[in-house]
């Protein structure tokens, strides 16, 4: 049991830290990517509309407008009839973000491929620069890279235990209402069922049947 839990777990972080991928998009369609990502969790992202036509201008048909949003609703990054972009941010709220793609409708109906890269906790910092600025050799660099994924995969536990506790507690609530509820249920029959007995007594001592 817990071999499995530490591989579901691995597995959670890797999923989370990186996402790229291609898709198509059709003319007139939105198409929506969600990243669940933990509060204070560094992003960056970049997103590009392949050309069609290497060598060639990027078509007009082939832009796209890019919104991505919180949990809550609030926009982190916003691209109007662009053909790339690229957004970072440090996530102040913890949930689903999401990233939404949409092409705008053309005659005839064209097929775009986006190019999108979206990164998230360790494989978000730019190591880089980290190891210009601290003029450090490759051995550090790696001893980091591996203390920054024990840090995140910690956070991750503590992140996960939270929303277990958020799940738990939602259960009982739950439970509880379904309890009442099925109270009431019976009380109404019940009630219900007495109603009827006591019409049907009344109806037949009027009719001298009983």
């Amino acid at each position: 049991m817990l071999k499995s839990q530490i591989v579901i777990l691995i597995l959670c972080i890797v999923s989370t830290i990186v996402n790229s991928m291609h898709f198509d998009l059709q003319s007139g369609t939105t198409k929506c990517i969600s990243e669940d990502i933990k509060t204070n969790a560094m992003t960056v992202g970049k997103y590009s509309v392949v050309n069609p036509n290497e060598g060639y201008p990027l078509p007009d048909s082939h832009r796209i407008t890019v919104r991505l949003s919180s949990p809550h609703g609030n926009t982190y990054h916003n691209g109007d009839h662009v053909e790339s972009g690229n957004f970072a941010f440090t996530a102040a709220e913890a949930g689903d973000y999401t990233a939404c793609f949409w092409a705008s409708d053309h005659k005839p109906a064209s097929t775009l491929t986006i190019d999108f890269e979206w990164k998230t906790g360790v494989a978000a910092k730019d190591w880089s620069k980290v190891a210009k600025k601290g003029q450090i050799d490759s051995m550090e660099i790696e001893l980091k890279k591996l203390y920054e994924t024990v840090q995140s995969i910690h956070d991750e536990m503590f992140y996960l235990r939270e929303r277990e506790e958020e799940m738990q507690q939602l259960n009982r609530a739950t439970n509880s209402k379904m309890a009442t509820f099925s109270f009431l249920s019976l009380v109404v029959c019940l009630s219900v069922a007495g109603l009827q007995l006591w019409h049907l007594k009344t109806f037949f001592e009027r009719k001298k049947l009983l």
